[in-house]
């Protein structure tokens, strides 16, 4: 090696090293958040976006900004900002100190960065109040290949006595654009994940939840954020957020003087001070996202891939199709009635009959839902010889068996109710509210954990052959008050936080002891779906709302943030107006499930529906592990349109459904484009699920490359008298 090479690499190497002094680069396989300290030691964001393919073009980001205006001492892109000193905006973190002082100052101290394997980086950032030391550290875990990044922090307190922390986000983001627009989503029970895009303006828009439990019941902890104009499918620039916790959340939106953007991300606050002792420390939920200058396509299949990699509990794992008896029998049932559906179960091919709500309670019965919630026990009219006779009788049919609890819940009418008050979240000198006809158990206090976990555990120390978990929850925190927290002279401003701590301790426990059991996560539908509790649970229930067509809005929605294999999707009769046609193929754009009465089908609907379970399971490999794509869009169109192909890009389905009737000689006269396929790779095109003597109007003997299907598209010729359709795609190997 030459003099010059030698002075260019020691020259690269000092660099380096004086770069990596100043800039804190925290990049994905796409991305790169650029953070910068200044002259004070505050610790700024000065990029967001297309990483750089030169490390060192980052160093000059800064200079063309000009975020310290002279006369002003407040700064809008501080990487996590205190409240109290310079700040002017809505604060990341709050504290009063214990002598009263409600300010804070950060000032920069260090940063490491380490490699966890698996294609994942964790960077760390230590930030300090120089006069009272009170330590904050800031990570960024980041998920190279999906291009998704995990935020959080931690607190501590290294004051002599305690402080009190008023506000404490898991991640304080800005963003610089010409313009930013918000999808929100809002609904109640029945009507989830209802879409509203709007502008965002100067000021602060707040998205938050103060429910306790079942956060998401009114307004999921998930958004998207366009930058740059409304993104489309597959272009625009789109941030995809999600916050990892099952209480209450809140989101901060505040556009600043400069039209850039602030977003605060964390659990809500509100009612929520914690306060934090000598030593202790205090972590902040995670919040999670995706960024894609591609549209919104993309952002998806990043956390779709992401979750199923890194989340959902066996998510690269498999799963079982099941008929659940609810709709066919409520409350109303006994042992002959269960074995009948069993029956029923392994005439068409299901894999696991889950016995829903009303097995249990004997001095109040679980009759309805204003008895027995708390009673772990069979009901000995319903259920004379136990569940482990069930058991015994669907394993002799070659069916698993699987049981509905809520073990987080209590019916004031119940013996858990009279002999343990003091384990219900409730006011002593107030009258008590029903949500649903009950009350939350109060998981802050320890004793109540042991009591939730022994309510899953019994279950399988009494009936080990149990296969498949429904774990509801379906009330909301009305009158908020722990009799735990009060004898222990903690504040009740704990207990939403140590409540969703206490929730996540008892599903540690379950799944350190029952790792391999699916459990679906459900609360009176889309009430709790987040990836804090997704960890635990192998899918979860969009909505009670079975209805095909409201569930293929809801499933386009719910698409953005989580896979199909999360997503549990049944066929009910709740429109008995549609075919069961075109209700089994709308559930299998999901985790496909039956809850209906399979002995009022007629002979050629479950010779059906038993071919449909076995092409269903042809496919899972490219619906379960695959990439999704939302070919039309069914607020804009009168089909909606979606695909799935596997990893391999051999496989793929696509499903197309009628959404409008309207105007009915203009339904499919124009072929969608597909995507997602190898556009060198030769196909066929097959379409499945054809109803009793029904013959396809797809030419099914002809070929064409995956450049000519994404190109030029396929028309699935949708009708009125062909309102679902499902092609099959699959490579021609020579």
């Amino acid at each position: 090696m030459d003099i010059r090479s030698t002075l260019f690499l020691c020259c690269l190497f000092f660099l380096n090293i004086l770069l990596s002094q100043d800039l804190i680069i925290i990049e994905s396989s796409e991305y790169a958040i650029v953070l910068k300290k200044d002259s004070l030691k505050r610790l700024q964001h000065v990029y967001f976006g297309s990483k750089a393919s030169n490390l060192n073009e980052y160093r000059s980001i800064d200079k063309q900004l000009r975020f310290e205006v002279k006369d002003a001492a407040d700064l809008p892109n501080h990487v996590y900002t205190p409240s109290g000193t310079w700040n002017t905006s809505e604060p990341a973190l709050q504290i009063l100190h214990s002598d009263k002082n409600p300010s804070t100052e950060l000032e920069y101290k260090q940063h490491i960065k380490k490699n966890l394997g698996d294609g994942v980086s964790l960077s760390t950032i230590t930030l300090v109040d120089p006069i009272y030391k009170t330590e904050v550290l800031l990570f960024y875990k980041v998920y190279h290949e999906e291009n998704v990044f995990e935020q959080w922090s931690t607190i501590k307190n290294n004051e002599v006595q305690a402080i009190e922390l008023k506000k404490y986000a898991s991640a304080n983001l800005y963003f610089r654009n010409n313009d930013f627009f918000l999808t929100q989503y809002h609904g109640a029970w029945g009507s989830e994940m209802q879409p509203e895009t709007h502008l965002l303006t100067s000021g602060i828009k707040v998205l938050d939840s103060k429910l306790g439990t079942r956060s998401n019941l009114y307004a999921p902890p998930n958004f998207i954020l366009s930058l740059d104009g409304i993104a489309k499918e597959d272009t625009g620039k789109v941030l995809l957020g999600s916050l990892a916790w099952s209480g209450n959340y809140r989101f901060d939106f505040e556009k600043d003087r400069f039209n850039n953007l602030r977003l605060i991300a964390g659990a809500n606050n509100f009612a929520a001070e914690y306060k934090l002792g000598a030593n202790q420390i205090f972590e902040t939920p995670h919040f999670i996202y995706t960024y894609s200058e591609k549209g919104k396509n993309q952002a998806s299949i990043n956390m779709q891939r992401w979750s199923r990699k890194y989340r959902i509990h066996e998510g690269e794992g498999d799963r079982l199709t099941l008929l659940n008896n609810w709709e066919a029998t409520h409350f109303n049932f006994n042992e002959k009635k269960i074995v009948a559906l069993l029956d029923q179960a392994k005439e068409i091919g299901i894999d696991v009959f889950l016995l829903d709500d009303g097995w249990f309670g004997n001095k109040y019965p679980r009759n309805n839902d204003r008895n027995g919630l708390g009673d772990w026990e069979v009901n000995q009219n319903k259920l004379p010889n136990g569940l482990s006779n069930l058991i015994k009788k669907a394993n002799k049919r070659g069916v698993k068996f699987g049981i509905w609890i809520e073990p987080e819940m209590v019916n004031p009418k119940s013996e858990l109710y009279e002999n343990h008050l003091d384990w219900v979240i409730r006011q002593p000198n107030r009258k008590e509210y029903y949500y649903r006809n009950q009350l939350v158990l109060d998981l802050s206090n320890p004793e109540v954990q042991n009591h939730v976990f022994g309510v899953f555990d019994n279950l399988f120390i009494e009936n080990s052959n149990i296969s498949f978990v429904k774990w509801d929850a379906n009330s909301i925190i009305y009158n908020a008050y722990s009799e735990y927290l009060a004898r222990n002279k903690l504040p009740q401003s704990h207990l939403y936080y140590e409540y969703v701590k206490g929730l996540y301790k008892v599903l540690e426990r379950v799944r350190e002891k029952y790792p391999k059991i699916p459990i679906m996560l459900c609360s009176g539908g889309g009430g709790r779906v987040d990836y804090g509790a997704l960890q635990y649970f192998t899918e979860f229930w969009p909505s009670d709302n079975t209805n095909p067509l409201d569930r293929i809005f809801m499933h386009w929605e719910y698409s953005h943030f989580y896979p199909a294999i999360a997503m549990s999707s049944h066929v009910t009769n709740w429109n008995k107006e549609s075919s069961i046609k075109f209700r089994v193929d709308v559930a299998s754009i999901g985790k496909l499930g039956f809850d209906i009465e399979i002995d009022k089908l007629s002979e050629e609907e479950k010779e059906f529906c038993k071919q449909a379970l076995l092409n269903y399971k042809s496919l899972q490999k490219s619906i379960w592990h695959g990439d999704m794509y939302r070919l039309q869009d069914p607020y804009e169109n009168p089909i909606a349109s979606i695909q799935y192909v596997n990893q391999e890009k051999t496989s793929s389905v696509v499903f197309s459904f009628l959404i409008s009737q309207r105007f009915q000689t203009f339904y499919s006269n124009e072929p969608i484009l597909f995507k997602g396929l190898d556009p060198k790779k030769k196909y066929e095109i097959e379409e499945i699920n054809l109803f009793h003597r029904e013959i396809t109007e797809i030419n099914q003997e002809a070929t064409y490359s995956g450049e000519y299907l994404m190109k030029f598209g396929f028309n699935p010729i949708v009708t009125d008298k062909r309102k679902s359709v499902v092609l099959k795609i699959n490579e021609i190997t020579l």
